[in-house]
């Protein structure tokens, strides 16, 4: 509604911004949950240990724990965040994908695959406005000189992608376990939504964190 700076309509505050990206945070932290948690998990291939070079962001370098992503500076665990969200959208394309592929191919499977398939196409959605407020969010923050005018770049997602593209090309979805790459999803929303929390606390004053 304010999108345009129409006379008369409020612009949101720093504040108002780190409201909203966490609030979609924990929606994108929420349906990832949904996904791993649904009862046609079992039909996938599953394994007891899961190698890191199975989750195609493992070259996105991000803190261990919480302690270690305070250390970091803003400009730094910002542009972490917008790697991670952006890194997810061929992924999710890929996996909508094959889990509609699945449920053609079986029909018995149908009820758990269609409730799935739409679970990630809401994901790739709730990614990509996360993702667009975080920038919108890191803008408002270089007005007010929290952060630096050198980060955070807007990139295409052609470049975005590249390492995505690659990681596939070498082994394919159809040999990457599911199981797996839903592991990850919920592994790199959970770590979202905690640099988002740090940010918000490192950011704002008078926060009770």
């Amino acid at each position: 509604m304010c999108a345009y700076g129409q006379a008369g309509c409020p612009l949101p505050t720093l504040a108002d911004l780190f409201e909203r990206v966490m609030q979609q945070s924990s929606r994108m932290h929420g349906i990832s949950s949904d996904l791993q948690s649904q009862p046609d998990h079992y039909l996938f291939p599953s394994r007891n240990m899961l190698r890191k070079w199975k989750c195609h962001t493992h070259n996105i370098l991000t803190p261990g724990d919480k302690q270690n992503a305070k250390s970091l500076d803003r400009e730094q665990l910002t542009e972490v965040i917008v790697r991670l969200l952006g890194a997810w959208g061929d992924p999710l394309s890929q996996l909508h994908q094959s889990m509609r592929q699945d449920q053609n191919r079986n029909k018995n499977r149908e009820r758990f695959s269609h409730f799935s398939s739409n679970k990630v196409l809401e994901m790739s959605d709730v990614m990509q406005e996360l993702r667009d407020g975080v920038l919108k969010m890191a803008e408002k923050m270089k007005l007010q000189g929290v952060l630096s005018n050198a980060v955070v770049p807007v990139q295409p997602e052609r470049a975005l992608h590249s390492s995505t593209f690659a990681f596939y090309k070498r082994g394919g979805l159809r040999s990457l376990d599911r199981n797996d790459l839903l592991y990850c999803l919920r592994r790199d929303s959970d770590k979202v939504k905690n640099y988002l929390r740090i940010l918000q606390c490192t950011t704002l004053p008078g926060l009770d964190c």
